[in-house]
């Protein structure tokens, strides 16, 4: 996906193209780096009483912690098109996904605290979130996102809705049946269905080359007839004009589609991953790829923000992530006697 700048001209008719205006990418920008911030503070938090000696279950933030610092353009490139009832079902590194669909900041950080007012009370914690307001759900089980999201296309093609459903998944969980069998039904039940595959290269610390015998996903999606799209998972633009194109199908009773971005976490695959698998270079080769300055870049390119114009917005996104980490570490912690309240037992 490595591809030059695009001059001037070029970017005027990729953003008419997409359908973008110069408050949507300036909105976008704003959402991604909402994410970003939101992200690297709670990893801030998260290594409190940690260190020196790396102990999962200390700190006010415990067990694991997926992060997806890098991966922000595609969660907002697909999500800024998305309406209110339509649903999305993410993964086990679902926090730039739950912004980018409208999840309060507040409550999606108690959550992560394990607090009471977090989204489910502080019992889901990171990977386990779920916001009926905003129709959104994550799961720990890796590939978990394809039916479960195909359950909530059938709904709405069943009711004769025009929403659509939404299942975000890496690379490696495409290697799971899930994958295929959903594929298949989708097509053959014609879902208002949109599969995002954030290939970032690595299941956990397995690179793609060592798992996949085809190492494009929007191949195998093209073997079930379901329309598919490869973009540059770093350009939220790139990301932007297929999902419009997408979810428009979507919309109007035409089925599936898959969508392959692909992308870069620039953190381990989970907080205190030692990251033995990957170099130093690579790491810092994918951050020229940057996603937040290089839409950045554009803007200015396309005279339509400046310097003080971005540092506001980046300021902006600032205060909101210090506020909502501020209301989940002054919240109370749920009471012991809830524990079984609101579960199956």
């Amino acid at each position: 996906m490595w591809k030059p700048e695009p001059s001037l001209a070029d970017l005027q008719y990729l953003v008419e193209k997409a359908g973008l205006t110069r408050d949507a990418l300036l909105s976008a920008y704003r959402q991604m780096c909402l994410i970003r911030h939101f992200e690297e503070t709670i990893a801030d938090r998260y290594y409190i009483g940690k260190t020196p000696e790396f102990n999962m279950a200390a700190g006010p933030i415990r067990g694991e912690m997926h992060l997806a610092v890098g991966q922000e353009a595609v969660a907002v490139g697909v999500c800024s098109l998305l309406e209110a009832e339509d649903v999305v079902v993410s993964t086990h590194r679902p926090h730039h996904h739950a912004l980018a669909k409208g999840v309060d900041p507040s409550k999606l950080a108690a959550e992560i605290f394990g607090k009471q007012t977090g989204l489910c009370r502080g019992k889901g914690g990171h990977m386990h979130l779920f916001d009926k307001e905003k129709n959104f759900s994550c799961s720990g089980i890796v590939g978990a996102s394809f039916p479960q999201a195909a359950g909530a296309a059938f709904a709405f093609r069943q009711r004769g809705q025009r929403n659509v459903a939404v299942a975000f998944s890496g690379e490696g969980a495409a290697n799971h049946g899930t994958f295929t069998e959903t594929l298949n039904a989708a097509v053959l039940w014609q879902l208002p269905l949109i599969i995002v595959v954030e290939d970032n290269m690595y299941a956990d610390s397995t690179p793609k080359w060592a798992a996949l015998s085809q190492p494009h996903q929007f191949q195998r999606a093209l073997g079930y007839n379901v329309p598919a799209y490869l973009v540059d998972g770093m350009d939220v633009i790139d990301v932007y004009r297929a999902a419009r194109a997408a979810i428009q199908r979507a919309r109007e009773g035409q089925g599936p589609a898959l969508i392959e971005a692909v992308c870069y976490r620039y953190r381990g695959h989970f907080e205190g991953d030692a990251e033995e698998y990957r170099t130093k270079e690579e790491v810092e080769l994918w951050r020229a790829l940057d996603p937040i300055p290089r839409l950045g870049n554009r803007l200015k390119k396309l005279g339509w923000a400046d310097d003080a114009t971005l540092e506001a917005l980046r300021a902006e996104a600032q205060r909101a992530v210090e506020q909502a980490v501020a209301f989940a570490e002054q919240s109370p912690l749920p009471d012991p006697a809830e524990a079984l309240t609101g579960v199956f037992r």
